[in-house]
């Protein structure tokens, strides 16, 4: 494996003398001595990612289930969908500003004592949330969200990073991993059945429960948090990066939610946003203490695996705003049955998962990376050819279930891959950069695919059943089945695009290591 330059100059996490992780758990060789402290028992590891995995699911959970409620909150506080959408677009905001500031904040305060913050700052955001008198209450909450959601993910994963044997840490990651695909796929299953039959309100509250259990067990069963050597903040990177980041959600996500990326107050943000990270770029390959690490993408594994990320991230993610438009819009299906018919592909990318981590800790990365976006390819492929106005749901379930397998098979090997290898001190800024990378790639991918999907419909249609929210709200069963052929053709069109982009990702993918981990061997 090609290494980074600063793998070349400091010794890795299993060799570095008292850096091996930051538990403080050993088997009587203390820090002190200067020999290497143990990791994480194993049993001990799999407790602290399956509260790791808890603590996810929220996050992932709460980006999805709103989507299916906004025409219940524009109901209930009387207010135009143009406001609403900012329940959803002020949460993403939130969550992608805060990602950058991960790994500076772990190094300053500890993973463990960082990650208890986020939890505790979300779950208060949720019960503020719940409780939200108006329109503008509520989106201030989802903000206060974000802000702790953000690090949840990436402090998370350092943890994971830390605490786990190397020829382990396929199938830890793919234990975490089950958050990132299965939550967005549920989400819709579990918010429409609480819009319909319970209340709007326990989206929220549902997470009280969970954080106060999460905190719990983290205060217990997380490691210590040692003291680490505090790097200046990168102030000047930071407001480049979180300001260019929430500018540029801002403008895809705006072009998304208007089908038009022409206008001035989409361009201005996209302009802006992208001028700012590319000028924190530019300064973070000379910075001392860069805010992330640039230097990471000299591991060719690394940025193999980012790139292969990024392109199936888009694809992948963008794709899933489809499906429930698609059985909703098409067929005619409430949010709640529209949730549950795509549940074969939560449970394949769950089963999948497992295997793929299992394939990552034995096999060469390549081959399992590669067999899992061929597989992906072909249950989009399967799925775009099969979609009209009348296809048999088994069918389009079937391909479900083979791309979430892909899926399964693809994510968490693929970040496996871009994190083994990297030292303790690498850990946040790799992690950091990932989530970074899946955040902004399925924020684009959703937007894109919104925008592709509108344009593909008024080619199609003409009128006001061209728009995709009159279709949702106001079509007459009568007019649906009139136009739903032709709908149908324009889903189709847009999935299309989905396939271009997984099978795109077949060609960084290529370059992933094409050598078994060491310990396999």
């Amino acid at each position: 494996m090609t290494t980074t330059a600063s793998n070349s100059r400091r010794p890795s996490a299993a060799e570095a003398p008292g850096t091996g992780t930051d538990s403080g758990i050993g088997s009587g060789s203390g820090s002190g001595s200067g020999t290497v402290p143990d990791r994480v028992p194993a049993p001990r590891t799999t407790a602290i990612v399956l509260i790791l995995v808890l603590g996810s699911i929220m996050t992932t959970f709460d980006m999805t289930v709103v989507n299916v409620a906004i025409s219940r909150l524009s109901q209930d506080f009387n207010a135009p969908l143009a406001t609403v959408q900012w329940v959803a677009s002020g949460y993403s905001l939130a969550l992608g500003a805060m990602i950058p500031v991960s790994a500076w904040a772990t190094g300053r305060f500890g993973a463990t004592r960082l990650y208890l913050t986020a939890i505790g700052l979300f779950t208060a955001g949720s019960v503020l949330a719940g409780a939200a008198w108006n329109i503008e209450s509520l989106i201030a909450f989802r903000v206060l969200q974000g802000l702790g959601g953000g690090m949840i993910m990436p402090v998370g994963m350092t943890i994971l990073l830390r605490a786990a044997d190397p020829e382990r840490l396929g199938r830890m990651m793919s234990t975490l991993g089950l958050a990132i695909l299965v939550g967005p796929l549920t989400g819709p299953v579990l918010g429409g059945w609480l819009v319909d039959e319970v209340s709007w309100r326990w989206m929220f509250f549902i997470n009280l429960p969970i954080g106060a259990v999460v905190i719990v067990l983290a205060a217990r069963l997380f490691p210590r948090d040692t003291p680490q050597a505090r790097r200046p903040l990168d102030l000047p990177g930071l407001l480049m990066l979180s300001p260019g980041l929430a500018a540029l959600i801002y403008g895809v996500t705006t072009g998304g939610e208007r089908h038009d990326f022409g206008s001035a107050g989409v361009i201005v943000p996209i302009v802006v946003g992208s001028l700012l990270i590319a000028g924190f770029a530019a300064r973070a390959m000379t910075a001392r203490n860069p805010l992330i690490d640039l230097a990471l993408f000299r591991n060719r594994s690394f940025a193999s695996a980012t790139g292969t990320l990024v392109l199936f991230a888009a694809g992948y993610f963008g794709s899933m705003i489809l499906l429930p438009l698609y059985y909703q819009v098409v067929r005619g299906e409430s949010a709640t049955m529209a949730g549950l018919l795509g549940i074969t592909g939560a449970l394949a990318s769950g089963t999948a998962m497992q295997i793929g981590g299992w394939l990552v800790d034995k096999f060469a990365p390549v081959k399992v990376v590669l067999t899992g976006i061929t597989l992906a390819a072909a249950g989009f492929a399967l799925f775009t050819g099969a979609l009209a106005a009348d296809t048999p749901y088994w069918v389009l379930m079937t391909a479900l279930a083979v791309i979430g397998a892909g899926g399964g098979t693809t994510m968490m090997p693929t970040m496996t891959a871009a994190t083994r290898g990297l030292s303790h001190d690498e850990a946040p800024a790799a992690s950091t950069t990932v989530n970074l990378i899946n955040t902004m790639s399925g924020a684009v991918g959703t937007a894109v695919v919104s925008v592709l999907l509108t344009n593909a419909m008024a080619d199609r249609l003409s009128g006001p059943a061209a728009l995709a929210g009159d279709l949702g709200t106001h079509m007459s069963d009568e007019t649906r089945s009139s136009v739903a052929p032709a709908l149908a053709d324009a889903f189709q069109h847009t999935y299309g695009w989905a396939l271009v982009l997984i099978v795109l990702s077949l060609i960084p993918a290529l370059f992933l290591p094409r050598h078994r981990p060491a310990h396999s061997r």
